[in-house]
């Protein structure tokens, strides 16, 4: 035991030798201070805190600015938000595959974060380049931009409705949702409220606007057709689509587009490719193994899976949390 104690103490006398050496050596010799030398000292610090956050915001959290008001009222336009980056799984780069997801996935009612499965890629270096470059400035700046100018979303911002093997239709704007293992279709807001989840999801459109915009796209359907003569055409749909005359865009086009091809099916029973349509409609969104359904909050203002379908858990790379600005609306979102 003295000899190890003797050996610590040798080892200690000669690392403070050695050091107080070195101070005296500095303080003698004092390293000149250049211009460059400055500038190289900012940009290693500079470089060091780029790279500290950028792994900060691959792995571990990631700020998020919410683009548009799809998730109204729960998040606003402008909106900051902290994205858990780790609870699906670590995305080894961005874009790339993820570590231990298997067991740790999206549970019904996260807002998630996930990559838009309509984004059109300008190549995987821009792609990486311009992600790294939005994690490194704080999402302040985005080079990722559309052709008229806006910046393209990559990520989106949804509400996980549906999980696997669940099955969901839409009428009116309602969700029903057919659950796995189950037969009967419930409606999701009386699902939700006995269920204790958010009752962030919310409608604005008033349900007597409906018979309007199903006139309205039946209309559209007979004027495909080669209807456009009044007498083959109900009276009631050009009464309903006078109440909407002024309207150039359809405030709920999933309902719109139903009514469309089912009509076309109507009107001519032998159009298989609208008897096919008509039927994914009337049969609903089936979520797939390791899938999600995600929708906006806001339902009568977000394009979601309604349109583009179910996405893979695999897409899912964070978990909304916490919105920290604006500072009068701080509040903690993980049980919404």
């Amino acid at each position: 035991m003295s000899l190890l104690i003797e050996k610590v103490e040798k080892i200690t006398i000669k690392y403070l030798t050695k050091r107080k050496a070195i101070k005296i050596y500095t303080k003698e010799h004092p390293i000149k201070r250049t211009v460059w030398g400055e500038v190289k000292g900012w940009i290693d610090a500079l470089v060091f805190a780029v790279v500290v956050i950028l792994i900060i915001n691959q792995y571990i959290f990631q700020l998020f600015v919410i683009p548009t008001p799809s998730m109204e009222k729960t998040m606003l336009v402008k909106d900051r938000v902290f994205v858990n980056k780790n609870i699906y799984g670590l995305e080894i780069w961005p874009g790339g595959p993820k570590l231990g997801s298997s067991k740790r996935v999206v549970k019904r009612d996260n807002i998630i974060t996930f990559y838009n499965p309509e984004y059109e890629s300008k190549g995987p270096i821009f792609d990486v380049a311009a992600q790294m470059l939005f994690s490194a400035t704080f999402s302040l700046v985005n080079i990722d931009k559309n052709e008229d100018g806006t910046p393209a979303e990559r990520l989106y911002v949804k509400r996980a409705a549906a999980m696997p093997n669940d099955t969901v239709t839409f009428e009116n704007g309602n969700v029903k949702i057919r659950l796995a293992g189950t037969t009967e279709f419930v409606d999701e807001m009386k699902f939700r409220e006995e269920n204790g989840y958010s009752d962030g999801p919310n409608r604005l459109i008033d349900d007597s606007y409906y018979s309007s915009l199903k006139a309205w796209a039946a209309l559209i359907a007979y004027q495909d057709k080669g209807l456009n003569n009044s007498s083959y055409i109900p009276s009631t749909y050009l009464t309903e689509y006078q109440k909407l005359s002024d309207t150039t865009y359809p405030k709920d086009m999933y309902e719109f587009m139903k009514t469309k091809y089912t009509t076309e099916y109507k009107i001519d029973p032998s159009d298989f490719t609208a008897r096919s349509n008509a039927n994914s409609y009337s049969n609903g969104i089936s979520v797939p193994e390791n899938y999600i359904l995600p929708l906006g909050d806001n339902r009568d203002n977000s394009h979601d899976g309604r349109y583009f379908g179910p996405v893979s858990q695999d897409t899912v790379i964070g978990r909304v949390f916490f919105r920290f600005w604006p500072l009068n609306r701080i509040s903690y979102l993980g049980n919404k």
